[in-house]
């Protein structure tokens, strides 16, 4: 009889012991971060709320999945790091290409992308090829695609290359001639010419298009390496339902 409760106190202590562990082990697992930058119309900040394209399309999975997060806007190369680094991030919009593709893990395309090089009407730069732009002065974002794309072939940064930390930036180094070129996706070429009370079809050049980064799913949702895997298919489910019951379409319908 003694043994047997012996035995029985072992068998709930060891229950109690991993069940510890595992609550433990849960409430390691840091809480999800989503972070994103400020591209219009994708994604962008109005009246202190994230907004745009993008984000519409996020917390439309969101809701389907049933999940809480809030957004957080920061600068493209610290949410870039943070997603590189950390486990449970979640980031968007980022572009899919071959040397992002072992360093997240990919929920879906969310939006459509053109990329192109853009010159002022005014000071035209003829390119016939990207070898072309070499000698000219671009203006682009720090660590976003644009930039990572030009530094892979053979441009520098802080020689041809001017990078910053806002989209906005480099339209207005393109209009006060810091730079003669600008490397941008396309609607937040036009949304920047147009906030800022100009006709972008009077005042840019698409001197060079980039085929090689644009696609009719550019613009991605991506998770962090570390990021439990039962969280990525929850939301790749999620992406797939609003796709397949309208809801995308729909939000597609209202920003394009």
């Amino acid at each position: 009889m003694v043994l047997q409760l012996n035995r029985l106190l072992t068998m709930v202590a060891l229950m109690l012991l991993i069940a510890g562990g595992s609550a433990s082990a849960l409430a390691a697992e840091p809480p999800l971060r989503i972070v994103t930058e400020e591209l219009p119309p994708y994604n962008m900040t109005q009246n202190g709320r994230v907004t745009g394209m993008s984000t519409e399309v996020v917390e439309a999975v969101l809701k389907e999945i049933g999940v809480e997060a809030s957004i957080q806007p920061m600068p493209w190369a610290r949410a870039y790091e943070l997603a590189l680094n950390e486990s449970n991030v979640l980031i968007y919009s980022i572009v899919r290409t071959p040397a992002r593709e072992s360093l997240f893990q990919w929920i879906g395309a969310i939006a459509p992308t053109q990329w192109y090089i853009y010159s002022l009407a005014e000071r035209p730069v003829k390119l016939n090829s990207l070898a072309d732009a070499h000698g000219h002065q671009i203006a682009t974002v720090n660590q976003d695609v644009g930039e990572q794309f030009l530094v892979s072939k053979g441009f520098r940064i802080g020689e041809e290359l001017q990078s910053s930390s806002k989209y906005e930036h480099n339209y207005r180094k393109l209009k006060v001639d810091h730079v003669e070129l600008w490397i941008s996706n396309e609607l937040n070429a036009l949304y920047l010419t147009r906030q800022n009370g100009e006709d972008p079809e009077k005042v840019l050049i698409k001197s060079l298009p980039l085929p090689e980064l644009s696609s009719a799913d550019g613009l991605n949702m991506a998770f962090s390496r570390n990021t439990p895997a039962q969280t990525v298919e929850k939301f790749r489910a999620g992406l797939e339902t609003i796709r397949r019951n309208g809801v995308y379409d729909a939000i597609a319908r209202k920003w394009l």
